[in-house]
């Protein structure tokens, strides 16, 4: 796949990260009941730059979270030797029943990934209120789904691929647009 641009390097990524977590405030008037659930993999490094961010802002801790979409996915893939799919387990820190959950992720795109993420919610309580947060919006939705906070929206064409990088997994900072070959 070949590089054709970048669209946010670090410090717009952690501009956009700070603007989304006073939106989280505001929205929510505080941050009382609110968990902020990050799906596997960036989605979980998202949500704890944010919680750090809210911590910053508001001066008190809000729960953060890590959920495993893997079973829930509709195009599941076989990924170890056995033929079984790899899951990674999920870590909620406190159980969601009647709390607001943020659910975040790295990249909206077709909708089937936060879908999966809602299913998962779902078999671990049931929250009063469920919110999406996400760095990147690029479009080309397949489900009704829409985030309530976005970093930033990247329109994009079918033959393109976002690419978010963070330290924590890849080494580097950046959300990249690649073509497809």
């Amino acid at each position: 796949m070949a590089k054709k641009a970048t669209v946010l390097d670090q410090p717009a990524i952690r501009r956009a990260l700070t603007r989304i977590a006073h939106e989280i405030i505001e929205r929510n008037k505080g941050i009382e009941n609110c968990v902020l659930v990050g799906i596997k993999t960036r989605g979980i490094y998202i949500a704890k730059r944010l919680a750090e961010r809210i911590h910053d802002i508001e001066g008190e801790e809000i729960p953060v979270g890590e959920i495993d979409i893997t079973l829930y996915r509709d195009d599941l893939s076989k990924k170890t030797e056995d033929n079984e799919p790899e899951v990674k387990g999920s870590d909620l820190p406190v159980d969601i029943t009647n709390k607001k959950v943020i659910l975040i992720d790295d990249v909206l795109f077709t909708g089937r990934t936060v879908r999966a993420g809602l299913d998962a919610l779902m078999d671990r309580g049931r929250p009063s209120q469920i919110q999406l947060a996400v760095l990147v919006d690029r479009g080309h939705r397949e489900l009704p789904i829409r985030a309530d906070f976005v970093g930033k929206n990247i329109p994009t064409s079918s033959s393109e691929k976002i690419m978010v990088s963070l330290s924590e997994v890849d080494g580097e900072e950046q959300v990249t647009i690649h073509e497809k070959e």
